[in-house]
């Protein structure tokens, strides 16, 4: 009979994705670029990120060579903006440390920042043509589902490796790769998935015991905490003060508005802080946006100002008609939006 493997080659042949922009290509830095982008991320949103990514960092050297922020208002809006932190200090390590090649073995792929074990596992079988498994999200739902492995922890995570491992095929293996994600993403999905077009459905033990909706075993999760903020919107004529975030946390390296702290009159606060006369001083709605461990509940002050001052090093006035290219959050985005 044919193997779990065989099964998803045969059926990735006729209905497998064939046509995404980083298929057909054996270059590390274009295949890195999608497997880092596409790390909790659809692949429709991903698509025009990574057309407008190549278009200005059209090599590796091109992105270890820019600056940062360049690199961050690129990926202003696909959020888990670590995942470009670590995709430009990436390329200077492998400039520096590997005159700008990708070392090609999974275990030196993975000691690069920001890459760990199923991406580095990826690249290495896509560009180097190694026999390595990969684990992510998609491969994930689909081997706890089709052979009944429930829980979550190290252990489960270790019995997983080791269930990816030995199902690898001896040839194939890109073609086998592609289709477990493949798999993941159009017919084992987290919800609604499509069983009846499933090439591994005889063999799946989920399907045999009615337990899809029960595989993989959720992580438990409790109740987001909630926090709250409010943002000082301060406008002079047709630009915005904005903040240049600290590198690490919340936005880190972006944009944003300026904070007021907990109990503090907006005025005096620009005043004494950020050297700035502030006239009128109005609040606009608050809306709420989610992170992946709280709930921010955001609260925009709009002041008006008629100088310029002189505000601290890490502030910048920012005009209306450069907020597009500007590496700014999505709240952030969403409120000098609403203006």
């Amino acid at each position: 009979m044919p193997t779990f493997a065989q099964h998803l080659i045969d059926w990735h042949r006729q209905h497998g994705r064939h046509d995404l922009p980083w298929q057909g290509t054996c270059d590390p830095y274009r295949v890195w670029l999608s497997e880092i982008m596409l790390q909790q991320t659809q692949v429709g949103t991903v698509i025009p990120y990574y057309a407008r990514f190549l278009a200005r960092f059209p090599t590796l050297a091109d992105l270890a060579g820019a600056p940062v922020e360049d690199v961050m208002a690129l990926w202003s809006g696909l959020g888990y903006y670590a995942r470009a932190r670590n995709l430009h200090r990436c390329a200077q390590d492998i400039v520096a440390a590997h005159a700008g090649h990708f070392p090609r073995s999974p275990a030196e792929i993975a000691r690069l920042p920001g890459i760990g074990q199923s991406t580095a596992h990826a690249i290495a079988v896509f560009c180097f043509g190694a026999r390595a498994a990969i684990l992510d999200g998609n491969v994930k739902r689909l081997l706890c589902r089709c052979f009944g492995i429930a829980g979550t922890g190290t252990k489960v995570d270790q019995r997983l490796w080791q269930q990816a491992e030995s199902l690898l095929p001896k040839q194939q293996v890109a073609t086998y790769i592609q289709a477990q994600m493949d798999m993941g993403a159009t017919i084992c999905t987290r919800t609604k998935p499509r069983c009846t077009a499933c090439p591994v459905a005889t063999l799946c033990v989920a399907f045999a015991e009615n337990r899809v909706g029960e595989l993989p075993t959720p992580k438990p999760r409790g109740t987001l905490p909630q926090q709250a903020v409010v943002l000082l919107v301060i406008r002079h004529g047709e630009r915005v003060l904005l903040e240049q975030r600290p590198p690490t946390g919340i936005w880190g390296g972006l944009l944003s508005l300026p904070e007021l702290p907990e109990g503090e009159d907006a005025a005096k606060h620009c005043a004494q802080h950020l050297r700035l006369p502030i006239g009128a001083v109005s609040p606009a709605p608050t809306f709420q946006h989610s992170f992946t461990h709280f709930r921010l509940s955001i609260q925009p002050l709009i002041c008006e100002t008629r100088s310029k001052g002189k505000p601290p090093a890490d502030y910048r006035w920012l005009d209306r008609k450069d907020w597009a290219g500007a590496a700014l959050p999505t709240p952030i985005r969403k409120v000098l939006n609403a203006l």
